[in-house]
């Protein structure tokens, strides 16, 4: 995976020091592993050190490897009805509204369920739910069998003198169906109150109820639901709490954070139940969610969103904070594990370096003279003491390359997004 531009000499405290990243591994080309053995070999980074994989984390890893959308395949076993029909009527009322000269609206509910990716003929000849449709479409207890550790959770904390306000599981018998796509509306139903509505009227003198901030809202939600790994612990967890959303899914990025930031690579872990919410207009498929939802959210006054990862088990986590200022005294409360250092203890050009990198997702040489008032030449040389201290990382394909920015390294990124939770 290395090559030689991965490799270069730096200058660290007045002495040269050779400096190699090790890339992230592409999910099909995982376990990395040594001795020939993936499930005894397998390591991975947690911050300060490495850790053996346990059995879940390398089948997880091979499920990712897989080139195929981890929701298409056609339940043999599972009958069609296993699909709650309430929940199809309620999904193409609102494909309809968004399609209305389609000629799917004409077709029957079997046919429909099979363009879209919820069915499909089994090896028998005869028609079975996918993956993707029974977990959109079925009933919790018909979902159950087929995904053990499937469970989704939505609480309200938004007071220190209750455990929880409001909440809503999969698991609450006989009240709903627990399929995907009822809680993804349940729960932003729910979650929409957090958000400003300020007052304002449309062209018809009808106030408008929504701002940007709703459909970041829509589509970190769906971004959570689509990239869960249903096969793996804890599922799927919302919180509306007091700081701001909290989104977690079993299973990491399947891309670098810091490449989910800048956005045109979109590789789903649950593709045909993206496709599914995009034909309803909600979430993005061509790469650029992540980027307009941070875009949509900062807009309507709030912090700039954080994405994080964790390992062992593996969870992404997507935060909306609700209060711009609070979101960036966070950020800097963040920082002060990272490297074994207090983020406070920085010099202060660094600190005004970090709070930059962080606002604005990169930093450059530019940007440092820019906002801090330095010569290029101490910004050069301050970049390059972060990265060294592990605060930043370099990206460019070599040291002559024009393009070349800094990003928040992933260790910071994830102490960032777990300090927020």
């Amino acid at each position: 995976m290395l090559s030689g531009d991965d490799a270069r000499i730096e200058e660290v405290g007045g002495k040269e020091v050779v400096v190699i990243e090790v890339p992230r591994a592409r999910r099909q080309l995982r376990p990395v592993h040594i001795n020939g053995n993936p499930k005894t070999g397998t390591y991975r980074r947690d911050h300060a050190g490495d850790y053996l994989c346990g059995v879940d984390e390398v089948a997880a890893m091979y499920r990712d490897a897989a080139d195929e959308p981890l929701d298409a395949a056609v339940l043999d076993h599972v009958g069609m009805d296993a699909l709650y029909g309430e929940t199809v009527r309620t999904y193409r009322r609102s494909y309809d509204l968004h399609h209305s000269r389609s000629a799917w609206s004409k077709l029957d509910d079997e046919e429909f369920l099979c363009r879209i990716g919820a069915a499909g003929r089994g090896r028998d000849g005869e028609l079975h739910p996918t993956k993707a449709g029974l977990l959109m479409f079925g009933e919790e207890w018909r979902i159950q069998p087929e995904f053990p550790n499937y469970f989704f959770d939505y609480r309200q904390e938004t007071s220190p003198e209750a455990r929880w306000q409001d909440r809503v599981t999969s698991q609450t018998a006989g009240e709903w169906s627990g399929n995907v796509f009822d809680f993804f509306q349940r729960a932003y139903e729910k979650m929409r109150q957090a958000l400003k509505v300020p007052f304002k009227l449309d062209e018809n003198s009808r106030r408008i109820d929504e701002t940007p901030a709703h459909d970041a809202l829509r589509e970190a939600i769906a971004n959570c639901l689509v990239n869960a790994d249903n096969d793996g612990r804890r599922g799927v967890v919302l919180l509306w709490k007091e700081d701001g959303v909290h989104l977690s899914n079993p299973g990491g990025f399947r891309i670098p954070i810091e490449e989910a930031y800048v956005g045109g690579n979109s590789d789903p872990r649950n593709g045909t139940m993206m496709k599914m919410f995009n034909l309803v207009n909600i979430g993005e498929r061509a790469g650029s969610g992540v980027p307009n939802m941070v875009e949509d959210w900062t807009s309507a006054g709030y912090g700039r969103p954080v994405l994080s990862e964790r390992v062992n088990p593996e969870r992404s986590t997507i935060f909306l904070p609700l209060d711009a200022g609070r979101a960036e005294r966070d950020h800097s409360a963040s920082g002060e594990d990272a490297a074994g250092a207090l983020f406070k203890e920085l010099p202060e050009n660094e600190r005004a370096a970090m709070e930059i990198a962080f606002k604005e997702g990169r930093i450059t040489t530019r940007m440092v003279v820019d906002g801090i008032g330095i010569s290029r030449k101490s910004a050069a040389a301050l970049l390059k003491r972060l990265v060294g201290k592990g605060y930043l990382r370099w990206n460019g394909k070599s040291v002559h390359d024009p393009s070349q920015y800094y990003s928040v390294s992933g260790g910071m990124v994830e102490k960032n997004g777990a300090n927020s939770q």
